[in-house]
């Protein structure tokens, strides 16, 4: 069983100031309001309500944290991030978590990795590359989830692969990788969390298979 399926909520905070001071790794996932975050956390935790999905895009204005457990042991966070690009936000409640989510993308020296939720039907948007900017400066990995690949065709989806790979080498030396995803046919699930298991608990994996 995948050490996600443990998580369980642990806090929602406002403010930088009041984020866990825990000394555990963690992964952010980000995403514009309805790429399919909330979906795509609940589905690799393999619950279904762990992540709220509003049904009002740009509801949500407030960072949940999502502990991994071994027991009683927290082992790591997923960090459920504001969704972004609603124009109904009022440009104060824009601007504000503009600043926070670019601080803490740049400054959290616990954060090990980002997840970029991103709508197959729409592509990298200015305001995903705009994340990318952000995290890239600290050269920790970004993995691309093309969610709701579902709704595409195989050809649409090889060559929205194709271009997404292309257009994100204007961001080197930033480590990013891309995959398809699909909530509601499970389509990259293994891929993924498999990914998200090495960057959290790499120790761990490393201690259980010792090389000689």
């Amino acid at each position: 069983m995948s050490k996600l399926h443990q998580a369980r909520f642990f806090t929602t905070v406002n403010e930088l100031h009041t984020l866990p001071q825990d000394d555990v790794p963690e992964i952010a996932f980000a995403g514009r309001s309805n790429a399919g975050k909330s979906s795509a956390i609940n589905v690799l935790c393999n619950q279904k309500r762990l992540a709220f999905a509003s049904k009002t895009p740009g509801r949500t204005q407030h960072i949940n944290y999502f502990g991994i457990y071994a027991k009683d042991a927290l082992l790591a966070y997923l960090v459920d991030l504001p969704g972004y690009g609603y124009a109904a936000v009022g440009e104060g409640t824009r601007a504000h978590w503009n600043e926070i989510l670019s601080n803490y993308l740049q400054h959290r020296k616990a954060l090990v990795g980002l997840i970029l939720i991103v709508d197959a039907r729409r592509g990298l948007t200015e305001l995903d590359e705009q994340m990318i900017r952000w995290f890239g400066v600290t050269q920790k990995p970004i993995h691309i989830l093309l969610s709701k690949s579902d709704k595409q065709t195989f050809s649409e989806n090889r060559a929205l692969l194709h271009n997404i790979q292309e257009q994100v080498k204007q961001f080197a030396p930033a480590q990013i990788s891309a995959q398809l995803f699909s909530s509601t046919k499970r389509v990259g699930l293994q891929e993924s969390d498999t990914l998200i298991q090495e960057w959290l608990f790499k120790d761990l994996l490393s201690a259980d298979n010792p090389t000689n």
